[in-house]
């Protein structure tokens, strides 16, 4: 879980923007940039109809919660969005950091989500995160102790997204079939592919355009 370049790109023409929190599974690391699943939510959205513009993505391989705080304090950014997607906590499990360090600063980052949303709940989506330990760069390791983390971790972000009145979608089931299907994961044997990509798409579009009319 390496660091790679992070992207943040200037909204285009549109009438619908989106804005993308998180770390390697936001920018898709490993797959084409149009296969990493803001890119694919705004692309199906644009298919049913929306006028929508690229996502803007703050996310960078191998960031943790403190790290995106202040990688979204750094970008400043003022414009507010019709959709706002959060999915943030692999590398805080990866690195053995605090789970309630974990709470303290998903919360901070919720709150954070909702202000680009202007304070409309229905535009805020959490993902879960997804199980790394079903890849094949999990072999030698004890998989069952990562996907216990992981199932921690998720427990944390989803009783906060619930309290908090948020949209939360979990993916995390549907990650671990990796362990059977290798398709569902890039040539890097780590990162979801473009097909599990698509699957999170097809989890959250209802709810998205759900969230648009309100």
């Amino acid at each position: 879980m390496d660091n790679q370049p992070d992207t943040a790109q200037t909204v285009v023409a549109g009438n619908i923007t989106c804005l993308a929190l998180g770390d390697s599974y936001t920018i898709g690391e490993a797959v084409p940039q149009q296969e990493s699943f803001p890119y694919q939510l705004t692309a199906l959205l644009h298919q049913q109809g929306y006028a929508t513009a690229s996502p803007v993505i703050i996310a960078r391989t191998g960031w943790t919660t403190d790290e995106l705080i202040a990688a979204i304090n750094t970008q400043a950014l003022t414009q507010k969005f019709d959709i706002v997607t959060l999915l943030i906590g692999v590398n805080n499990q990866y690195r053995g950091y605090e789970s309630n360090t974990y709470r303290t600063e998903f919360v901070q980052l919720l709150n954070t989500a909702l202000t680009y949303a202007g304070g409309n709940k229905s535009r805020v989506f959490v993902v879960s995160i997804p199980d790394w330990g079903a890849t094949p760069f999990a072999e030698g390791r004890d998989r069952a102790q990562i996907a216990a983390e992981i199932d921690q971790y998720n427990a944390i972000n989803k009783a906060e997204t619930e309290k908090a009145g948020i949209s939360y979608t979990d993916i995390t089931p549907g990650s671990r079939l990796a362990a059977q299907d290798r398709s569902l994961i890039a040539a890097d044997g780590l990162h979801p592919s473009g097909k599990m990509y698509a699957q999170w798409v097809q989890a959250l579009i209802g709810k998205v355009t759900a969230g648009l009319k309100k």
